[in-house]
């Protein structure tokens, strides 16, 4: 299992919020790149970056932070946030990202969404399946949308996505643990998925619970930041 920082900018910087709240925001380091070299020198090999004024202006806005991390560290670097044409998508590519996510856009616009599939292929697209009660939340969580979370998936994969980050918004950045037993459903329903487990994971225990089940990754953000998981503990899983 890949463990996958997160990174999330707002005005070029890197920050983290409370359940995608973006008055609930915190700056963690005005330079992006120093905390993924950071990742880097521990070994880790993945990065979430995230463009949340990106989100927030429904197109790409933050590519030069992609650009400098991608040209100043190997990491493997999926990015999203915003990204609603193809020239976001060509700008996100070009910047250096190896894979980006779309979550909005495969609710709100399929038809797009599915040309990016059939244009980059399934290991370059990823759909975003953020929840909320089990009902898939949109535009950087500030809507929710009427698609149950189990049906989602299990359309998108019939229709060829093999990469889902999945991130359950009610406990995202709330260090209260993570929602270990959903991803166990979706490991069970769709085992041939490559499920991406985010939000709320605070301790190692919950990271060997999703290796266990075989989850592709899992994205951790505050509980780094904030001190919970050292980036020493997580050099195990490298």
């Amino acid at each position: 299992m890949y463990i996958i920082p997160a990174i999330d900018i707002i005005d070029g910087k890197c920050v983290r919020l409370t359940q995608g709240d973006y008055n609930q925001k915190k700056v963690y380091n005005e330079d992006p790149l120093e905390v993924a070299q950071a990742f880097e020198n521990a070994g880790i090999s993945r990065l979430h970056l995230v463009d949340l004024d990106g989100a927030k202006a429904k197109r790409i806005i933050n590519y030069k932070v992609l650009e400098k991390i991608a040209s100043k560290t190997k990491l493997h670097i999926d990015f999203g946030g915003g990204l609603k044409s193809d020239e976001d998508l060509h700008v996100a590519f070009e910047s250096g990202a190896q894979q980006v996510t779309g979550g909005t856009i495969a609710v709100k616009n399929p038809e797009i969404f599915m040309t990016w599939l059939s244009r980059f292929g399934s290991e370059k697209i990823i759909l975003g399946a953020d929840f909320k009660a089990g009902k898939i939340a949109v535009s950087g969580w500030q809507e929710d949308s009427e698609r149950e979370l189990f049906e989602f998936l299990k359309d998108y994969f019939n229709k060829g996505i093999r990469y889902t980050i999945s991130t359950d918004v009610s406990k995202d950045g709330l260090l209260q643990g993570s929602a270990v037993g959903i991803y166990q459903e979706i490991r069970e329903a769709l085992p041939e998925l490559n499920l991406i487990a985010s939000g709320g994971i605070v301790t190692l225990s919950e990271l060997e619970k999703l290796a266990e089940m075989d989850c592709h990754g899992a994205i951790i953000g505050k509980a780094i930041y904030e001190g919970n998981i050292s980036l020493k503990e997580l050099e195990q899983f490298a």
